[in-house]
């Protein structure tokens, strides 16, 4: 006898459902394939910072105890009392099987706490680098910033900015959404971006193809993409080979190749 079974699942709660999956098995590889640790932060928090633009852990909203009107008398008919109790019933049992419906998987009404010195992407990177990346052994530190991550690089930079140059050898922007000009970055912070960070861009421009910025800080070149979410996976080839060269003239005391290319573009202080 042949079956057939049949699921009928939400295209949203579907896409949830495999983000979670695809999530938990990437951090499983990152663990025993790369040998990463997994760290809870902050320290005797218990947990776990997975997206940065996410830093906060819900619990349930405490139930709010609602006192009858003062129109509910005593000396009220029974029977409008029953009426009136009938149909507030009703009208609950509505609103909940609505919310359930609109969203089955919060039958409970949550609440957002933020995560103790993380309650943003900024305090978060900021975090990490004091309790992480400053306090390692590592003699070259490399950076790569996607999107609001880049704001988030400039603004460790604007906090840290001497530890930062001392300790970080390379950066990679990806269609980073940073403003020097608004983050109120000073003059050493674009002159070192100008040297030490580059951001491959969205564009239909073959990869690494400069890109003109208005901005006074790191040079711009084509991701050779015009889909955002993909310029770290378009650009990983040019950016390691960047890493590799400010690697290279670090020790030799040289400037990275890519910073010295013939369209490199060149900024005048405003």
């Amino acid at each position: 006898m042949n079956h057939l079974l049949i699921f009928l699942i939400p295209w949203k709660d579907l896409n949830m459902l495999l983000m979670k999956i695809i999530t938990k098995y990437v951090y499983e590889l990152l663990e025993k394939d790369c040998n990463l640790k997994k760290i809870s932060i902050p320290e005797g928090y218990g947990v776990i910072v997975l997206n940065p633009n996410e830093n906060y852990i819900e619990v349930e909203k405490p139930k709010m105890h609602v006192q009858s009107s003062s129109s509910d008398s005593s000396d009220e008919p029974a029977e409008k009392r029953e009426r009136k109790d009938k149909v507030s019933k009703e009208t609950k049992k509505r609103r909940d099987f609505y919310e359930k419906y609109r969203n089955p998987q919060r039958e409970k009404e949550m609440i957002q706490l933020y995560i103790r010195e993380n309650g943003s992407p900024e305090e978060h990177a900021v975090y990490v680098w004091d309790h992480f990346i400053a306090q390692s052994a590592a003699e070259n530190v490399f950076f790569v910033a996607h999107s609001y991550g880049g704001l988030a690089f400039v603004e460790l930079m604007i906090q840290r900015e001497a530890d930062v140059k001392s300790k970080v050898t390379a950066v990679a922007l990806t269609d980073s959404v940073h403003n020097v000009w608004h983050q109120e970055a000073g003059k050493t912070i674009r002159e070192w971006m100008r040297e030490n960070c580059c951001n491959w861009v969205s564009s239909s421009e073959p990869l690494d193809t400069s890109v003109e910025s208005m901005l006074p800080d790191c040079p711009r070149v084509s991701a050779g993409t015009d889909r955002h979410e993909l310029t770290s996976w378009k650009s990983f080839p040019s950016i390691f080979k960047f890493f590799t060269e400010a690697s290279e003239a670090k020790t030799s005391s040289l400037k990275p190749t890519l910073t010295r290319r013939s369209h490199r573009i060149k900024h005048e202080e405003l």
